[in-house]
């Protein structure tokens, strides 16, 4: 017991003193939040809606509702919505989400150091990705800003913080760590996206703010908040969202990267061999990224960039995270021979959506007099031929997508690409019905 109460007595004597004034409270995330804080803004919408309203109000009667609806007058008002961005460039120009200000009139940028509002125009959006970038109008050279990092290499259990606006009431931060570094979320129908999964509380009004490693270096745009599961959030890779407004910068639009492979699923047995799969490789493109890069007829592609794909719809759902000009790394299987190879993404030729339609559908397509999209001819013995389809049908339809040009036909078919069977609405007269095709 003497023994005990002895050294006892030795390590209280040895113990170091506290510092006089105290420990030092400049730690890694308040360096980090110094950094980047000037560059994130609050971002406020204004929206004016237009209404005509029925003079039957609480008889709750169709019929007199839309008789009456187009003999009112229409009244406006306006609605506003707030987010968050973080400025890229020097000149001005702010990433957030799409829609932070979708459908907007107006858009409205405060900084950090000011109270005063500034306006700032849209420069152009991806809303399948949920990325957007304005720029403020203020004629002023120079404005803090921070520049796009770095998401490759992310590392599980590192530190992370989130920097918004929630509710407008300035900067509001959390930290947390890296979940998951590539979770692969829905975000509509037939479309998928990467994310970086953290446990960093995102509040609404988040959305568009930064993600930030303890360095302060921006690796992901905050974007969504699983709200059936608590302390969930989810963040764009600064790899795409950096790629996507380069294009939305110099273009105003993001332009379209193209392979030149047409997918297929795989079998079933081959799938339970494989574990997870891949897609099979139905169609190579002449001239196209895939032949140069020794993509063949028969190859199961498993990975781009190393993240896997199973089914066409995360093929071309990843695609879209990629622009012309970029270089993918892939991995095939062909035979039992796995394989690595690089392509370097092209610009899609012109109407390929609608030659791939007279490829697998056996259909050529045209404008309408009117407006819509006529079939102008059917391929003997294809696919649209034996479900009856007929020259002169119109197609109102495609994908539960209403048509009003070719253009859009083609969009479609594109954007679906390997997703097949697409279902049809065909219109002969006055009556109208689905097929799916093939």
């Amino acid at each position: 017991m003497r023994r005990v109460v002895l050294l006892l007595f030795l390590i209280l004597c040895i113990a170091p003193d506290p510092p006089a004034h105290g420990y030092d409270r400049k730690t890694p995330v308040v360096d980090a939040i110094a950094k980047a804080g000037p560059a994130v803004v609050n971002i406020r919408t204004e929206q004016i809606i237009n209404r005509r309203s029925s003079p039957f109000f609480g008889f709750s009667d169709p019929f007199f509702d839309d008789f009456f609806r187009n003999l009112a007058p229409p009244r406006s008002y306006r609605t506003q919505s707030l987010g968050s961005g973080v400025v890229i460039d020097p000149r001005g120009y702010i990433l957030t989400n799409a829609h932070v200000i979708d459908k907007a009139s107006k858009i409205f940028v405060a900084l950090p150091d000011s109270e005063k509002e500034l306006e700032a125009e849209l420069v152009g959006q991806a809303d399948r990705l949920d990325l957007a970038v304005i720029k403020i109008s203020a004629d002023k050279k120079k404005y803090p800003y921070l520049p796009p990092g770095r998401s490759d290499d992310l590392l599980i259990g590192e530190t992370v913080i989130a920097i918004g606006n929630p509710l407008g009431l300035g900067h509001s931060v959390t930290t947390g760590i890296v979940s998951a570094q590539r979770r692969r979320i829905p975000v509509g129908d037939s479309f998928m996206a990467l994310f970086i999964q953290t446990d960093a509380l995102i509040n609404p009004g988040n959305s568009g703010g930064p993600l930030l490693n303890i360095n302060g270096d921006l690796i992901g745009i905050n974007t969504a908040i699983a709200r059936q599961a608590q302390g969930i959030g989810f963040a764009i890779p600064i790899d795409t969202a950096r790629k996507i407004a380069n294009d939305l910068i110099q273009y105003g639009r993001v332009r379209k990267a193209y392979l030149g492979i047409v997918p297929s699923p795989v079998g079933k047995k081959f799938t339970e061999a494989k574990g997870e799969g891949g897609i099979l490789v139905k169609e190579v493109d002449k001239n196209s990224p895939a032949e140069a890069a020794g993509i063949r007829y028969g190859d199961v592609l498993l990975t781009l960039d190393e993240v896997r794909v199973t089914t066409p719809a995360e093929f071309s759902s990843s695609l879209e995270t990629y622009t012309q000009g970029d270089e993918v790394r892939l991995q095939i299987l062909r035979g039992f021979d796995t394989k690595e190879l690089t392509a370097k993404l092209g610009e899609p030729p012109p109407d390929y959506g609608l030659r791939y339609a007279e490829r697998v559908f056996g259909l050529e397509v045209t404008d309408s007099r009117g407006g819509g999209v006529t079939v102008r001819k059917v391929t003997a013995d294809s696919p649209a031929d034996k479900v009856g389809i007929r020259a002169g049908d119109s197609i109102a339809e495609l994908a539960g997508e209403r048509l009003s040009a070719s253009k859009d036909f083609s969009r479609v078919v594109e954007l679906y690409m390997g997703q097949e069977p697409l279902r049809f609405l065909i219109v002969r007269g006055n009556r109208g019905y689905y097929v799916d095709l093939p």
